[in-house]
């Protein structure tokens, strides 16, 4: 691998919306690829069939697209080693997986999900970690054939050492060594014959070439299981560099049930994707102070990989404000800002479908800012008493009401007014509460405003990313007021 040429990928699940760390994870590997000269690929790791869109495979390369990154090789732009959706990559892996049963390495299991389930428990009930406990592994042959031949449904998994450890230098964490006994018997092949992501993992990694695999420290326990695929394949692995994952300031793991973790919210927000890029680029490089307002191509000529911090990486939104703000003053010029600023309004077709919602709505021109303003707003700003006129509706109630309805959103898949709408009314059917008192504590999340465009539509122009950050954001002010009235009371 050595002296191939450098070929490095970033490898996103179509199954969300793209979150800043796979914008985190991107862009080392693009000043990866251009520091040594070499190639940055994009690749759509869709085996998650249930949960992978089209939907969102557009949104993560928009997303990409709109952060300033470029790649050589991609779905949309094809390439030597394609196609580069693992989905349509499926006849490629079960020659692999065939070879690692045939030598020995792998074997069918029979175990049906209520078994698992009961094993795990068991398992966790005496205090060891879930893993399987190899009950198909030592099965005969005939009676594996006779099985399949009878249409059992089987997965394949992967034979693990029973003894000793896996040992492997990581281009980050240096020296790492992790006992067999903690890795578990991967299934590599599933019922419906697709591969898990690890054994499509390997498989597209070595025809793709790639020399260097760099991903965030939670896939780092996976390197045993990979290098042992590599190995009953007869197959060179890649150098491993395994990043530290982004964290808020109290250390705890980048979430979007804590924080906007969305490319999308920041793109909303008008937040510029060159700032945005300097401030994750800074987690890579070592300046002075002084330093900090720096172009990709200023940060590929810092970027050293050699020199890298196993410390987490903190997502400082104040820092990232004051870099946005030094980018739009000094990174652009005056007409270049007015220019960005039409296209901010417009992205997504926000201000066009927003003014199409409120034509019906106005008396005159001048009354669009109060009515579409929340279109383009950050932060509404609500206080818990922006909720207490609401009629028929406690605050109490409004918290109720914001609790239950965030997590039911989050599994719509096409965001759009039609589904929203249905989410909503089976929310309001599912808790008994009438679905006007259900929205009426909406419209004043999303909106600031009791009057406002029609809620579903707005919620759709918004976007998912804003509409949850919004909904959170309201969920604390209201919660707030409903603990300082407890407190009163008391």
């Amino acid at each position: 691998m050595a002296n191939n040429p450098t070929r490095v990928r970033i490898a996103p699940s179509p199954t969300g919306e793209p979150h800043v760390g796979t914008a985190y994870i991107a862009l080392f590997n693009y000043l990866f690829a251009k520091k040594h000269g070499g190639e940055f690929i994009l690749r759509i790791e869709d085996t998650d069939a249930t949960r992978s869109t089209p939907e969102f495979e557009q949104k993560v390369l928009d997303a990409l697209k709109w952060c300033g990154l470029t790649w050589s090789e991609g779905p949309d732009i094809g390439g030597p080693y394609g196609p580069y959706r693992q989905s349509e990559r499926k006849d490629l892996y079960l020659p692999y997986v065939e070879k690692i049963v045939e030598n020995g390495h792998g074997f069918r299991c029979f175990c049906t999900p209520a078994r698992l389930d009961e094993m795990r428990a068991a398992q966790r009930a005496a205090g060891k970690p879930p893993k399987y406990d190899g009950r198909c592994l030592s099965l005969k042959a005939e009676e594996v054939t006779t099985r399949m031949q009878a249409g059992e449904p089987s997965v394949v998994r992967m034979k693990i050492p029973t003894e000793g450890s896996c040992k492997f230098v990581d281009g980050v964490y240096g020296e790492v060594d992790i006992p067999w006994e903690a890795v578990d018997m991967q299934v590599l092949l599933k019922a419906d014959g697709m591969p898990t992501y690890h054994m499509a993992n390997v498989v597209d990694d070595h025809l793709m070439k790639i020399t260097h695999v760099a991903r965030g420290e939670e896939w780092l326990s996976s390197v045993p299981k990979h290098i042992l695929i590599y190995q009953y394949l007869g197959l060179e692995p890649p150098v491993f560099m395994h990043l530290s994952l982004m964290r808020n300031a109290d250390k705890s793991k980048l979430s979007k049930r804590k924080n906007p973790t969305s490319i999308s919210y920041y793109a909303a927000l008008g937040y510029l994707p060159e700032a945005l890029m300097n401030f994750l680029g800074l987690f890579f490089i070592q300046i002075e102070e002084g330093e900090e307002m720096l172009t990709m191509d200023q940060l590929a000529g810092k970027f050293d990989p050699e020199n890298l911090s196993k410390a987490g990486a903190i997502f400082d939104l104040q820092k990232l404000d004051w870099l946005n703000g030094r980018w739009l003053r000094e990174g652009i010029s005056e007409a270049e800002f007015v220019a960005r600023v039409l296209d901010w309004a417009r992205e997504n077709n926000r201000f066009g479908e927003g003014m199409k919602l409120a034509q019906s709505r106005i008396t005159k021109l001048s009354d669009l800012p109060d009515l579409t303003g929340f279109l383009l707003k950050g932060d509404l700003g609500l206080t818990a008493s922006d909720f207490a006129g609401i009629k028929k509706v406690s605050l109490e109630d409004v918290l109720q009401i914001l609790q239950a309805v965030q997590p039911d959103l989050e599994t719509i898949f096409e965001w759009n007014a039609d589904s929203i709408e249905a989410e909503l009314r089976a929310i309001s059917e599912r808790t008994e509460i009438k679905l006007r008192n259900l929205l009426a504590p909406l419209f004043i999340a999303v909106s600031g405003s009791s009057r406002s465009l029609p809620l579903f539509d707005s919620m759709a122009i918004l976007g998912r990313s804003v509409v949850r950050q919004r909904l959170k954001q309201a969920e604390v002010a209201v919660k707030a007021g409903v603990d300082a009235a407890k407190a009163n009371n008391g």
